[in-house]
């Protein structure tokens, strides 16, 4: 396939449904899931894919056997002798459909296969352009235009903090090869999925029949223009993000000013969105000279939603620039042209005022709220997927604080959250600690700050007394009037249930 663009290549029919089916029962039979390749790769081959680093993974698959063969035919793109496979594979069927194409007694794939986990152990699989299932957009080094993406790291995190609850409508916007439709069909009884590109509508409908799905709604078009005014439960997006001058790969690049896209998305979302449904995206977002970035996203909130948003990393502008040039292999050509990219690149962003970028993800959930709840943080630090219950729970809390205010909450009944330890920190031998920090090993993996009594008090919730009477028992203990103690200690309980470290129980 060497010199031939990804998008010029025909795709196999999506409308043989029996095909597909025949070829998941081989790839099953042959143990051709996530963990039948970690089997047979071992853990180093197996993360070098995630790395486009495909050399561990030849080497582990040099000998005999069913798997090793379907690993180079369908992930690692080498062609395979026919006979190795003749008693694997429906061959005369995926020949016929234009899953393979025959030469000189050799068997090549037209698509990338990647074996997916799904979170319940299930056995889904990708289906993508060749070269473009390893590593997922971690440098592929494409130009084509149209090229068609498997699974990156980007999909793995949308994937992980979106809120599965069962719902009746789900919206893919910007589905790709349909990773994220392929989610919401185990939760949502209906799922609409868009692209701009009619070739991801295809992937997207054989990753689905090849995963053993329900099939989707596809329509094609840009941002929401393919759905009208029709409204969902769930809208997940992982759009083409990046920042660049210009719109020149599709997979990536928004093709508006700037994060315009990012912004008109999460603006035109609540109108898509019924109350109490949930959006999420992951963003790119300036951060321009005499602007705070926080003020910015807060300015992208539709009305009617509560939002949380999550920078999880910056980089400065050449950072951004190099990453995103070497990602489409720009590095690897003429160096006047990559040279005048990288120009062209910082040209855009000195013309804007922006002097770095942030990524991270956007989760909206539709309130009739009088006053929406808009929190926006930075929060670079290891977090525990999957999220999406913690995202879940953190607008629930979000709802709670603003029902409740300082007198009901002295009244309410908390307990402490699951996995949350307490450190004290001083110097060695010293009588007293400098300060107490709680800290959480689940969900963000939070820690806060808290003096002794707030201590004393989130050790001590077990749901069974009022926030009141435990401030009034500690109060008698330190020797403090409790009417003080009662006035200065809400701001450290809504803090503590805020970020998840007490949790509001029923009396």
């Amino acid at each position: 396939m060497g010199g031939v663009s990804n998008a010029s290549l025909p795709l196999p029919s999506s409308d043989r449904a029996d095909v597909a089916a025949a070829l998941r029962r081989a790839l099953l039979d042959a143990d051709f899931t996530a963990d039948g390749l970690l089997e047979l790769l071992g853990a180093s081959a197996y993360a070098a894919l995630a790395r486009s680093e495909t050399v561990p993974a030849l080497r582990a698959t040099r000998g005999e056997g069913a798997l090793a063969a379907l690993v180079r035919l369908f992930l690692l793109q080498e062609a395979v002798p026919h006979a190795r496979v003749a008693d694997v594979l429906p061959l005369d069927a995926l020949l016929e459909s234009g899953w393979l194409v025959e030469g000189d007694g050799e068997l090549r794939a037209t698509v990338d296969v990647r074996p997916y986990g799904g979170p319940g152990g299930e056995d889904w699989f990708i289906v993508s352009d060749l070269g473009c299932a390893v590593g997922g957009a971690g440098g592929i080094g494409s130009h084509d235009e149209g090229v068609v993406l498997g699974v990156g790291g980007a999909s793995t995190t949308l994937a992980g903090i979106t809120v599965r609850t069962p719902v009746d409508s789900a919206l893919d916007l910007g589905t790709g090869s349909g990773i994220q439709a392929l989610h919401a069909a185990q939760h949502a009884t209906r799922v609409t999925a868009t692209d701009l590109n009619p070739r991801a509508l295809e992937f997207t409908r054989l990753t689905l029949a090849l995963s053993g799905a329900p099939e989707a709604d596809l329509r094609e078009g840009s941002l929401f223009e393919p759905v009208g005014e029709e409204t969902y439960d769930l809208i997940v997006s992982n759009p083409p993000f990046v920042i660049s001058p210009g719109a020149r790969l599709t997979y990536r690049d928004g093709g508006m000013g700037g994060d315009d896209l990012c912004r008109t998305l999460v603006q035109e979302a609540g109108a898509r969105l019924n109350e109490g449904g949930y959006a999420h995206f992951l963003a790119n977002w300036q951060h321009v000279d005499g602007e705070e970035w926080q003020d910015r996203l807060r300015s992208w909130v539709p009305r009617g939603c509560d939002a949380w948003i999550v920078q999880r990393e910056v980089q400065d502008i050449t950072q951004y620039a190099e990453l995103w040039l070497r990602d489409a292999g720009d590095h690897r050509e003429d160096p006047e042209r990559y040279a005048a990219r990288y120009e062209a690149w910082l040209d855009e962003f000195e013309a804007r005022g922006t002097r770095a970028v942030g990524f991270g993800w956007i989760a909206l959930r539709k309130t009739g709220a009088a006053e929406p709840s808009v929190t926006v943080e930075e929060w670079p630090h290891p977090v525990e997927q999957p999220l999406g219950e913690t995202v879940r729970e953190f607008f629930d809390r979000q709802e709670y604080l603003r029902t409740h205010d300082d007198a009901a909450l002295l009244a309410a009944h908390f307990k402490l959250a699951d996995e949350v330890v307490q450190e004290q920190v001083g110097l060695p031998g010293a009588e007293d600690p400098e300060h107490v920090v709680l800290r959480q090993h689940r969900g963000m993996r939070r820690a806060t700050k808290v003096d002794t009594v707030g201590a004393g008090f989130a050790g001590v919730c077990d749901g069974s007394l009022s926030a009141g009477r435990i401030l009034d028992a500690i109060a008698q203990l330190v020797g403090e009037d409790p009417v003080l103690l009662r006035d200065r200690t809400p701001a450290q309980i809504r803090l503590l249930v805020e970020q998840g470290f007490l949790v509001p129980v029923q009396a």
